[in-house]
């Protein structure tokens, strides 16, 4: 019985380290490459600027601005030339964001007001990819414009929220496929706004940075 059991537990330690061993290279397939062009569909957080002149600009008080808000965003990116570890890739990211506050509380003895912000922005974006078609990371940036709609809950567009402004853009992240034509992707994204013009009296909105964290499906 002693020597059958070894005999079996030979047998399996063989088996386990035959499943284990390297395959012979000749058998290996090589990783495919980074694909020629990927879509980017994710939900996003954003995590708003609150300064003080960006309130002063649009005759609200620094405490009625949202901090934080949720959206989405889809990107169309195109991969082009690769050049020892990184492959370089052209693309565009269209990006969309609301946050609310309720209004609830008093600030040196004034009522609070809801406040809505809405952020919009296309930004075109070099990139800088390494990995292959199976998972790649990237870093990557462009200018672009952008609207900042910040307003009473109910209120009317201004002037003001209706200007376009440029865009700096940059950040990085990383896709995981999980099928042959479908991955998990994470983006995280910095977005610097310029200075508005002054109107109607009131200060112009001062240069911002917005940070949004994107997680969603990528396609290719």
């Amino acid at each position: 019985m002693t020597a059958l059991m070894r005999a079996s537990s030979s047998l399996l330690l063989i088996g386990l380290v035959s499943l284990a061993a390297p395959m012979p290279a000749a058998a290996q397939e090589p990783p495919p490459p980074i694909p020629h062009i990927v879509l980017d569909l994710r939900g996003t957080y954003t995590k708003f600027s609150t300064e003080d002149q960006l309130a002063l600009s649009r005759g609200l008080l620094p405490t009625e601005l949202p901090e934080r808000g949720l959206g989405g965003d889809a990107g169309l990116h195109f991969y082009f030339y690769k050049w020892k570890a990184v492959t370089f890739g052209l693309g565009a990211q269209v990006t969309l964001a609301r946050g609310s506050t309720s209004g609830a509380g008093t600030a040196t003895q004034i009522a609070l007001r809801p406040v809505t912000e809405r952020f919009s922005a296309f930004t075109p974006q070099l990139s800088f990819n390494f990995g292959d078609g199976d998972g790649w990371s990237y870093i990557s940036g462009g200018i672009g414009v952008a609207q900042r709609v910040v307003m009473p809950t109910g209120g009317e567009v201004t002037e003001i929220d209706e200007e376009r402004l440029r865009s700096l853009n940059y950040g990085g992240g990383a896709r995981w496929f999980i099928k042959p034509r479908l991955a998990f992707t994470l983006d995280v994204r910095f977005h610097q706004i310029d200075p508005g013009t002054p109107r109607f009296g009131l200060p112009a909105s001062p240069r911002s940075t917005l940070l949004i964290i994107g997680a969603g499906v990528s396609f290719k």
